[in-house]
């Protein structure tokens, strides 16, 4: 008895301690945000180090805001598109259409608008840079928890049903449990893939309205302006500290909570550990305060909603369900026609036909750069993922390497991008190309390892004891299993990567700027101008291109992979 009070003391010390630090840095970090907007001119963005952890601070709250309204966005959307097949017409072509949308295009339109909403105060941009992360974080996890959801194992749902529950209590109690570990893979994706972008999300310039605000991508931003090695060294430290800080204090938490969701447990499969998941399992206190922040939650899980008798939908489903499905496209074609004719409207009115053709000249460009990247990730990244899920040891171990590695930022190589493309007289179209797929080749790794992990044990135990190895277990086992991750990830890889064409096809060191020819390169050079125009040309664009390369081919493998693959 002593020693589990002793040992619950020190939890409650521990635990109080780290709340008590995460909750003044961020009350800090958040009394910044809420200053005047004439002080980021009285107080500019500097290279001193000592400033160093203030911004990265800012940017670390920053991207955790973007996290929290990624996941409310998911869990409301995606559930939406996988529950409701009208829902799913509009919010999965939207879903393509918002990730290939670039960075540089939401902030365009958005700065002005959050400006307005808190004018004179820097919590206007703050808004704006938030909302620029959101769009590099949301849409992969929508697609992942969409995912999920629609391969919920049909004996446990039929369990649900058979107990009775409501719709909102088998999301609590089934869905939101079964999606919840590959959910967390993607969120740590996510969270990586904003540093990508947290340069352009940092330092805004668009036409003549420029913002800098205090953070890692801003002082990267002036880093490379100044062609200063030492400053860019600093930065690549500080970004590895912040990472390591967020994954042991919150990832790795709950990457071990979640483990119990999995469908599957096994005696020889190595549960994941987290240092700070065990002070939490300790602290009484802690416990007792989660207690009392989870109590609304617990009322809410009681809820039972009003919920329509699946036989009379059925029956009803004939030929009147036709008729309104029928009239539901039509409207949402219909709602999709004018916002198309708005569109060329509004472009015709200010370019030619030859603008429109040279545009999609450069979009089949960097298509061809998208597809040879997607298919050298795969190849690459497919087999590693694999033999990583497989092994939950070294997954804990390479979680953190992952993570740096996929929040490394494209605009850290720059300078050696620059300076060897020089050097060797290299061709630009080539070898920048590379750069695009620096941030999202993770997304394929991350989806394939949440798949492999998932693998169930049956599964594995049929394949050793019928000797099944080499090909036969990858053609028989091993891609039937991680496919439908696979998929997901690699649409949110080539999306991404069209959105990276925008850092990566246009890159400067100094004085010294390199473009290769590209939709990417032509949507950062006219957002740069403030041509608005080109701006809506080179985005709508990239909209189709992203649109039509997921409907010829990842949305026909999504639904066969679906179809084909779902453990039931």
């Amino acid at each position: 008895m002593v020693r589990e009070g002793g040992a619950s003391f020190w939890a409650d010390l521990v635990a109080f301690l780290l709340l008590a630090g995460v909750a003044v840095l961020a009350m800090h970090g958040a009394g910044q945000m809420a200053r005047p907007l004439a002080q980021l001119n009285t107080s500019p963005v500097t290279l001193d180090p000592a400033n160093l952890p203030d911004y990265a601070l800012r940017t670390t709250l920053r991207m955790f805001a973007a996290l929290a309204a990624s996941l409310i966005f998911t869990f409301t959307v995606a559930t939406l598109a996988a529950k409701s097949r009208k829902a799913e017409m509009i919010i999965l072509p939207a879903l393509d259409i918002l990730q290939s949308v670039p960075v540089l295009g939401f902030l365009t339109f958005t700065v002005t608008l959050f400006m307005g909403l808190f004018p004179g105060q820097q919590l206007g941009v703050e808004c704006a840079a938030i909302f620029a992360i959101f769009t590099s974080q949301a849409w992969n996890m929508a697609f992942s928890f969409y995912q999920s959801l629609r391969t919920v194992p049909a004996d446990l749902a039929e369990v649900s049903q058979q107990f009775g529950f409501s719709a909102w209590r088998r999301f609590i109690r089934l869905e939101l449990p079964f999606a919840a570990p590959g959910l967390i893979w993607n969120m740590m994706m996510s969270m990586s893939g904003g540093w990508f972008f947290v340069v352009a999300s940092e330092a805004i310039t668009v036409g003549n309205t420029t913002v800098t605000l205090p953070g890692i991508g801003s002082w990267l931003a002036l880093a490379i302006a100044q062609e200063d090695f030492r400053a860019v060294a600093l930065a690549v430290g500080a970004m590895a500290l912040v990472i390591l800080s967020y994954d042991q204090l919150f990832f790795r938490p709950i990457v071990a909570w979640a483990d119990r969701f999995r469908v599957e447990q096994s005696a020889a499969q190595t549960q994941p550990r987290s240092w700070v998941y065990d002070i939490a399992r300790r602290a009484r206190l802690l416990k007792g305060l989660l207690a009392l922040a989870m109590r609304p939650f617990g009322l809410l899980a009681r809820i039972r909603l009003p919920e329509r008798p699946r036989r009379r939908r059925a029956a009803t489903g004939g030929a009147g369900g036709r008729l309104l499905d029928g009239l539901w496209l039509g409207l949402v074609l219909a709602a999709c026609a004018g916002a198309v004719w708005l569109l060329g409207r509004f472009i015709a009115q200010n370019l030619g036909w030859g603008d429109v053709a040279a545009v999609i000249g450069l979009g089949l460009a960097t298509m061809v750069r998208v597809a040879v990247l997607m298919a050298i990730a795969s190849l690459i990244w497919v087999p590693v993922g694999v033999w990583i899920g497989l092994r939950p040891a070294w997954a804990e171990r390479l979680q953190p390497l992952a993570q740096f590695l996929a929040a490394f930022p494209a605009n850290l190589l720059f300078p050696f991008a620059v300076l060897t493309i020089v050097r060797f007289d290299l061709d630009p179209d080539i070898w920048l190309s590379l750069l695009m797929v620096l941030g999202t080749q993770w997304y394929i790794l991350f989806n394939v390892i949440a798949g492999a992990s998932a693998l169930p044990n049956d599964l594995k135990e049929a394949g050793r004891i019928f000797g099944i190895r080499g090909w036969q277990w990858w053609r028989q086992i091993g891609l039937p299993a991680i496919f439908p991750y696979y998929v997901t990830g690699a649409i949110t890889a080539s999306g991404g990567s069209w959105n990276a064409s925008i850092v990566a096809e246009a890159v400067s060191w100094g004085k010294t700027h390199l473009e290769a020819t590209g939709l990417g390169a032509f949507i950062a050079t006219v957002t740069e101008d403030g041509d608005f125009p080109r701006v809506a040309l080179g985005i709508a664009v990239m909209s189709i291109f992203v649109i039509g390369f997921n409907a010829a081919l990842w949305r026909p493998l999504y639904r066969y992979a679906e179809r084909r693959f779902r453990l039931d």
